[in-house]
């Protein structure tokens, strides 16, 4: 499995992102610190997802 880094991600050890990664039907979400700690979202779970926080924070780009 291939896992990306958030574009946001600190520029530290690699210990300070999020990383997104794809399965079959759906979208893997974990946490560089924990890597073993694993969210499994839909494509439109992520999108309302980031939708909220760009409604909340008005900086998701």
């Amino acid at each position: 499995m291939q896992w990306q880094k958030s574009s946001f991600s600190g520029g530290g050890e690699g210990n300070e992102c999020v990383e997104l990664a794809r399965a079959d039907d759906s979208l893997l979400l974990r946490e560089s610190d924990a890597p073993t700690r694993i969210l499994t979202v839909s494509r439109d779970g992520l999108a309302a997802l980031l939708l909220q926080i760009r409604g909340r924070t008005g900086k998701c780009r």
